[in-house]
């Protein structure tokens, strides 16, 4: 019985949707497909990636990447979070709590680093054609990739670590569906001027830095596609660009306002609602954009459906 007490009293609780406890059941269905979604629509792109050998290419390379970031990213949340959903607790173990914290800060930084690695693919594409495949060579692709990796590993363990070393005088409500930064900073009972100071660092050098980079490419990028008056070039510009764009704008315009703002100044209903769109609805969103727009997957799902057909006829 000791035990058990002493046990309850390291776990956290996560408040969630409990304010609105006639929307949980719904809540959980609405996660519950958007999981689903997600599972089945990145595992796609992922295996038509490798198995097609007509997109062995540098770009569906960084999208079966962009795919499998996805994928962790969701897991690492979306269960735990169910499982509160339908549960009477809501508890959550200090250890399930870190783990999740810290592989959210991990993931969420890996994808804006790997948001701005396919920017430069989509600039070598369009502006330099001819030398595309000398550029984006196998062994440079794989080299930006895990050092997308090592950057939002290094970030998560700076931020992970400091943020335990927050006091917080008993506190284990978490005022959030996950055990997110900014959730966690509001259970300290002490203002850490250092510590905010350090995730604004962080967020101009994860963030800011990134998306200057994505607009600086794409404005280029743009200026080379309006010196060809083409309506064929301009057509393989938004096929090539528009999707990636379209995810830019869905994940950095949440993320940066969720974290660049000082964190009193958000709302908890208004954090929890920008939270619930780039944890669970982008990486639902992400395979979709890309597949309805993008005719070589397409394409490529076809032919692996048709080779297979044939073999079970054959």
């Amino acid at each position: 019985m000791d035990t058990n007490n002493r046990s309850s009293m390291t776990d956290f609780i996560l408040l969630g949707f409990s304010d609105w406890p006639q929307l949980e059941h719904i809540i959980s269905g609405i996660v519950f497909i958007f999981y689903i979604v997600t599972l089945v629509g990145n595992t796609t792109i992922i295996l038509v990636s490798n198995l097609d050998s007509q997109l062995h290419t540098p770009m569906y390379f960084f999208l079966s990447s962009l795919s499998f970031l996805d994928l962790c990213y969701a897991t690492s949340i979306i269960p735990q979070m169910l499982v509160n959903l339908w549960g009477p607790t809501k508890s959550i173990t200090y250890g399930g709590c870190m783990l999740q914290f810290f592989f959210a800060l991990d993931l969420g930084a890996t994808e804006c680093l790997l948001l701005a690695v396919m920017t430069y693919d989509r600039y070598a594409a369009v502006c330099q054609p001819l030398y595309y495949t000398i550029i984006m060579y196998p062994q440079l692709c794989q080299k930006m990739v895990l050092t997308a990796w090592l950057g939002g590993l290094g970030s998560a363990f700076i931020l992970c670590s400091l943020t335990l070393k927050l006091p917080r005088c008993g506190h284990r409500e978490v005022d959030n569906f996950f055990c997110e930064m900014p959730a966690l900073l509001k259970m300290a009972c002490v203002y850490s001027k250092v510590m905010e100071a350090i995730v604004f660092a962080l967020g101009v050098i994860l963030l800011l830095v990134p998306l200057s980079l994505i607009l600086i490419s794409y404005a280029v990028i743009t200026q080379a596609v309006m010196k060809i008056k083409s309506t064929a070039r301009w057509r393989k510009f938004l096929n090539t660009c528009g999707s990636h764009l379209t995810v830019v704008t869905l994940f950095y315009g949440t993320i940066i306002y969720m974290y660049m703002k000082p964190q009193n100044s958000t709302s908890q209903d208004e954090g929890k609602f920008l939270t619930f769109f780039y944890t669970i609805v982008t990486p639902t969103l992400n395979p979709l954009i890309y597949t309805l727009r993008n005719k070589d997957v397409k394409s490529a799902v076809k032919r692996i459906l048709w080779v297979e057909k044939w073999s079970s006829n054959s």
